[in-house]
């Protein structure tokens, strides 16, 4: 008899234990999704402009004739933006967005080189997106900027902003929900850090960890932050990737890491 009365308030207890495990997996499951809602509504926000921005180029390439060279970069922009529709539709977790927001960043280098073969331009250098909004496209300058809580640095900018911020105005900057507040995404916490990564992680580890560490703080991973970022050929400024049409390598724009 005792030992049936043993079994059962074991089976019990195994149930309860069973039970809570469960609860907390679920409120875990939660708690992600929560964290996750928001970055992934921003990427699909993302993939919709770059749909915006290859409709315009549409209307622009009414009337030219496209080069074998032009063909290829806008079958590419093409190609990235239905690539980029079903990453978006497959996202799971933080690391699903840093491939939307990479192939999206490819897509638009994809668009600049379009318009500057049809212009008859050199092809752009291929530099990291604007900082202040990604999906302003390629940055063309780097501007000073002062991170919260930190020094200032120059940020990689596209023309738009780069002249708002030289004429001592505002840029455009992308801003988003947090809780009750609207900030600007780079303050929006670690869980936008893989957003920002797709973007701007292709440009070398150094760039990366620049930008990381002004939006989402040191990472902590032995990083001494008295490097520099150098200028191209002093320090790995060109990592001599082949932008996709004859893009050349990632400038990274000489970033000064020094001191964060």
């Amino acid at each position: 008899m005792d030992l049936i009365l043993i079994l059962v308030i074991l089976a019990a207890l195994g149930a309860v234990a069973v039970a809570a495990s469960r609860r907390n997996n679920q409120r875990e499951l939660a708690r992600r999704e929560d964290e996750l809602a928001p970055v992934r509504k921003l990427a699909f926000e993302d993939i919709t402009a770059f749909g915006e921005d290859l409709q315009q180029l549409d209307l622009e390439m009414v009337g030219h004739e496209l080069d074998a060279g032009a063909t290829a970069d806008y079958q590419r922009a093409l190609d990235a933006y239905e690539s980029a529709k079903t990453a978006g539709d497959s996202i799971t977790g933080p690391d699903d967005i840093r491939h939307v927001t990479g192939i999206v960043e490819d897509g638009r280098y994809a668009i600049a080189c379009v318009r500057a073969r049809v212009a008859g331009e050199p092809l752009p250098t291929r530099r990291p997106p604007c900082f202040f909004d990604p999906r302003h496209g390629p940055s063309v300058a780097d501007v000073p900027f002062v991170p919260p809580d930190g020094v200032e640095r120059d940020v990689p900018a596209c023309a738009l902003d780069t002249e708002r911020v030289r004429a001592g105005a505002e840029p455009d900057v992308r801003k988003v929900m947090v809780g009750a507040q609207r900030v600007p995404y780079y303050q929006g916490g670690r869980a936008y850090e893989p957003y920002a990564m797709g973007y701007f992680g292709a440009f070398g580890p150094m760039t990366w960890m620049f930008m990381g560490a002004m939006m989402f703080g040191d990472f902590g991973s032995g990083y001494d932050g008295g490097g520099d970022g150098g200028d191209s050929g002093d320090g790995g400024g060109d990592y001599g990737g082949d932008g996709g049409g004859d893009g050349g390598g990632f400038d990274m724009g000489g970033f000064d890491m020094g001191g964060f």
